[in-house]
């Protein structure tokens, strides 16, 4: 939305899985489709022909890779559809902004890749070869993969760690989604970790202003970069990598006393312990973005849940009568 309102013509390529509801999928593009500057493909990543067509219609000066088989906990249960897409998906991705010479390539990886590592804030320049999920597995995958073709074919890529985004529009499966919809519907919460659990949660306009910040400064080789000493956030290649986080991390308990008060009910909350793949606490290192780009992301989380609150009740009032869904990538 915010490229269509600067004036930039967008194609949407997605393939509208049932991951989940996907009429919120069809909610988002409806929205999107009111400007006349975009267009909207119907195809899978993994498919090479198909994604072939989307780009032989529609030639990007920037590609913005937001498309993945998201999701920690559902790669225990599905590891196929992370190889398929966020393998398969992103290798034909990066092989064609090879072909036709893109400018920039913008991809998203997550803040899943630093895994085992305990140190805060998380930081781009530390190593991150401990990942706790396939999920996290295949974006740091992900981020190898497009160095090898900065490097060898000279392409301009830019990776994202993003953190735990939320706000309205976003996916069902996540925390604040299924928090809200437990409230009112007077049904437990599952806390895990007893509740020792923090996350550094970043409001959705937040996250696209980083987007596209970063989309319009297209990287070059750092020449101070030493094999010696390797910078896994910079590379003699037009490489780069930034987090994208608010850089202060809420507690879990916090959010829900937050919802509790936008939505005039109190939660039930059932204590777990933690699950398999997740980590007890986030936080981002922000610096390089803040110096790069002069952007901070800095919603507070009281406002953010407020504004996500009175999305979630309206759009609940009011479901979208067409069962369909969104995009995920954006080649724009």
């Amino acid at each position: 939305m915010h490229l269509l309102r600067r004036g930039d013509e967008v194609l949407g390529f997605d393939n509208l899985n049932a991951y989940y509801d996907i009429r919120l999928k069809h909610a988002r593009l409806d929205q999107l489709r009111r400007h006349g500057g975009f267009r909207f493909m119907q195809g899978d990543i993994a498919d090479r022909s198909a994604l072939d067509q989307a780009v032989g219609s529609f030639p990007p000066d920037v590609v913005i890779n937001l498309a993945a088989q998201a999701g920690v906990r559902y790669s225990l249960e599905c590891p196929a559809a992370y190889i398929d897409s966020n393998l398969v998906g992103f290798a034909n991705i990066l092989e064609v902004c090879r072909q036709i010479g893109v400018r920039h390539l913008v991809f998203a990886s997550s803040s899943s890749v630093y895994g085992a590592n305990t140190k805060m804030p998380f930081s781009i320049h530390d190593n991150v070869d401990h990942p706790l999920s396939l999920y996290a597995a295949t974006k740091k995958a992900n981020e190898l993969m497009a160095h090898s073709y900065s490097h060898l074919f000279g392409l301009p890529v830019t990776g994202l760690r993003l953190f735990t985004v939320y706000g309205p529009w976003g996916r069902p499966d996540m925390a604040l989604f299924k928090f809200a919809r437990a409230i009112l519907d007077g049904t437990p919460i599952d806390v895990y970790n007893h509740g020792e659990m923090s996350r550094d949660f970043t409001y959705v306009d937040d996250i696209v202003e980083g987007i596209i910040r970063v989309a319009d400064r297209i990287p070059v080789g750092n020449a101070q970069w030493k094999g010696e000493r390797p910078d896994p956030a910079t590379s003699l290649a037009p490489y780069r990598v930034y987090n994208i986080g608010n850089n202060s991390p809420v507690s879990l308990l916090r959010v829900i006393e937050i919802l509790e008060t936008c939505l005039g009910r109190p939660a039930i909350k059932r204590f777990l312990p933690m699950q398999p793949g997740d980590v007890p606490a986030t936080c981002a290192d922000i610096d390089d973005l803040q110096c790069d780009t002069g952007f901070t992301p800095d919603t507070p989380i009281q406002v953010g849940i407020q504004l996500f609150v009175d999305w979630f009740v309206s759009f609940n009032e009011t479901p979208p009568l067409v069962e369909s869904t969104l995009a995920v990538s954006a080649v724009s």
